[in-house]
Order: C-alpha cells, then sequence, then structure tokens
C-alpha cells in the first residue's frame, strides 16, 4: 500500500431506500448494464425483478433481508460501473465494505466477479432471514459507550436472564456508536441498562439478532454454500470486518473463513477505518447506496475526505 491512498467503500444493509440506483441506470448505460445482469441472474427469485425493487419498491420488501442484500450489493456496484463510465478509472489502492459491502469489495478487488458475487449475497440474504425468523432476535443501537462498557452492559444484563438468552456486541460503527445484538428480551433489558448507566439505547427495527450466535444456522449454511465457489487473489487489499485488518492474499480458504465468522461475530468497521487511516488512506469513495459511511468517518476522523456516490454529479462524454 502506498501513502496517501485511496480506498473504495461499500455501504452495508440498512443503507437501501427504495429510488436507490434510478439515477445511475437512468444517467450511464454502464450502471443500466449492471442491473440488468442482476435481473437477469435472479430472475424473479425475488418476487420482482430486482431492479424494479430498487427503483420504485415496495419499501416492505426492499427492506427484507434476502432483497435489501441483493439489491445494495448490485446498487453498489452499478454506481462503481457508472462512476468509471463517466469520471474515468478509480485508482484504489485498497477496498472495504461494512459487513455485506465487504463482498463488494471483494468483488471490486477480483476476488470473483459480479455474477458470483450476487449469488453470493443472495444466499446470505436467504440464509440470514430465514435464521432470524426461526428465532425471536433483535438489535439495540448503544450511543455513548466504548467497547468494554458494551461488553460489560451485555454480562450484566444476561446476568439477570435465563441462560438462553443472547446479547452482545454487533456492530463496532464509529467511537460512541456501538450496535448490541440478541434475544429480544435480552435487548429490551439493555436500552433500560443503557439508560440507568448514562448512556442512550435505541431498539431497532431490523429482522433478526445479526452478528450473532442466533444466525449460526446462517453461517454454517454459507460455509458449505462457499466451499462450491472459487475465489481468485484479490488485486489490491481489502479490509475483513472480523479482524479489521487486510485479508491475507495468499490464504483464500481464510477468507471464506472469514466471511462467514462474520455473520456470527462483531463487524470492526471503526477499528477498520483507524487501521486504513494509519496506513494513509486520505481519500474515500462511497459506493451507493446512500451517505452512511460517510457519516461514521465523521465521528472516526474529520480530517479525510470521503466522496459519495449516492447519485451521478454528471454524465458521461458523448
Amino acid at each position: 500500500m502506498t501513502q496517501q491512498m485511496t480506498v473504495v467503500l461499500g455501504p452495508g444493509q440498512g443503507a437501501q431506500a427504495v429510488g436507490m440506483g434510478k439515477a445511475w441506470a437512468a444517467t450511464s448505460p454502464a450502471a443500466k448494464a449492471i442491473f440488468d445482469r442482476a435481473d437477469a441472474v435472479l430472475g424473479d427469485q425475488l418476487g420482482l425483478p430486482l431492479s424494479q425493487l430498487c427503483f420504485e419498491g415496495p419499501a416492505e420488501q426492499l427492506n427484507q433481508t434476502n432483497v435489501s442484500q441483493p439489491a445494495i450489493y448490485t446498487c453498489s456496484v452499478a454506481s462503481h460501473a457508472g462512476s468509471v463510465e463517466i469520471g474515468g478509472e478509480i485508482n484504489a489502492a485498497a477496498a472495504a465494505g461494512l459487513s455485506l459491502g465487504e463482498y463488494t469489495a471483494l468483488h471490486l478487488a477480483g476476488v470473483f466477479d459480479f455474477e458470483t458475487g450476487l449469488e453470493l449475497v443472495a444466499r446470505r440474504g436467504r440464509l440470514m432471514q430465514d435464521a432470524a425468523e426461526s428465532s425471536s432476535g433483535s438489535m439495540v443501537a448503544l450511543m455513548g459507550a466504548d467497547e468494554s462498557d458494551a461488553v460489560e452492559l451485555c454480562k450484566d444484563v444476561l446476568a439477570t436472564l435465563d441462560t438462553e438468552a443472547v446479547l452482545v456486541p454487533a456492530n463496532f460503527n464509529a467511537p460512541g456508536q456501538i450496535v448490541l445484538s440478541g434475544s429480544t428480551v435480552a435487548c429490551a433489558a439493555a436500552v433500560v441498562a443503557a439508560e440507568d448507566r448514562g448512556w442512550r439505547g435505541k431498539q431497532l427495527t431490523v429482522a433478526g439478532a445479526f452478528h450473532s450466535s442466533l444466525m449460526a444456522p446462517a453461517a454454517e449454511a454459507l460455509e458449505a454454500y462457499l466451499d462450491e465457489v472459487d475465489f481468485c487473489a484479490p488485486n489490491m487489499p481489502v479490509w475483513s470486518n472480523v479482524t479489521a485488518k487486510p485479508h491475507f492474499t495468499d490464504d483464500l480458504e481464510q477468507m471464506k473463513q472469514s466471511l462467514v465468522e462474520q455473520i456470527t461475530h462483531p463487524v470492526r468497521w471503526s477499528q477498520s477505518c483507524m487501521g486504513m487511516i494509519e496506513a494513509g488512506a486520505r481519500e474515500f469513495l462511497e459506493l451507493a447506496p446512500g451517505k452512511v459511511l460517510k457519516g461514521l468517518m465523521r465521528r472516526v476522523d474529520r480530517d479525510v475526505k470521503v466522496t459519495t456516490h449516492d447519485e451521478p454529479s454528471q454524465t458521461p462524454a458523448s
């Protein structure tokens, strides 16, 4: 990696919104081609064409885990293709993505082609949706606490509940912004416990307890599926959500294992961002949809530049 490097970022689940990618598809033939390829691969698996769900909704369907994951991946790749078509090659020295967005980063690094990645994230979304529906889980946004605070809060809450309850830190998004995940009853208790300690806790509207042991069935099934998928060595460093370090380029099996562990382990996004900055990153390019990662980066380091690609800023030259 070189100093003053540029890093491309892929957003994760929760960034979806009705209308995402529509302006890209209307402006850039290259972006539209990505949506067309996604529609061809998925067919009627989602009930409606993926592009229609992205552009028109309905929101209730787009927000389902099995839909939002392939939709976000496709929109991110389409915005990248459109950005290249409009402004020329993006000279990124590294890539990273928040949870689901790690698959976008791996695709852009040449680990697998677009269609393979789409089938992977569609399978991942279905498996996580199934695991969520088969368990009673939720998530809580915890504001004002650090990692040791969050770990202690989880331990204290579980001590008051039955032994089957689950509550763990799931996302270290930014300094002072942590998400907890676990049993519904434990998440409700965590909100009360957080407020008692002077922090702010908010139960999130999510399908299940992502990045916790309640997702173990999804992780096991994904591991079996990944065994059948061929990976290539990445052509640039890609940060792992699990380790907050770049994947080893010569250990593709460990890369697959990290993707499996990501489903049940916490996402160390804040630590990843700090690691990239320490390695020389000074400019980040956030792909569509949304601007979530720019907001998180402001909490990590306000001095770095984040350019969002939620919508095209200009049209391709004729």
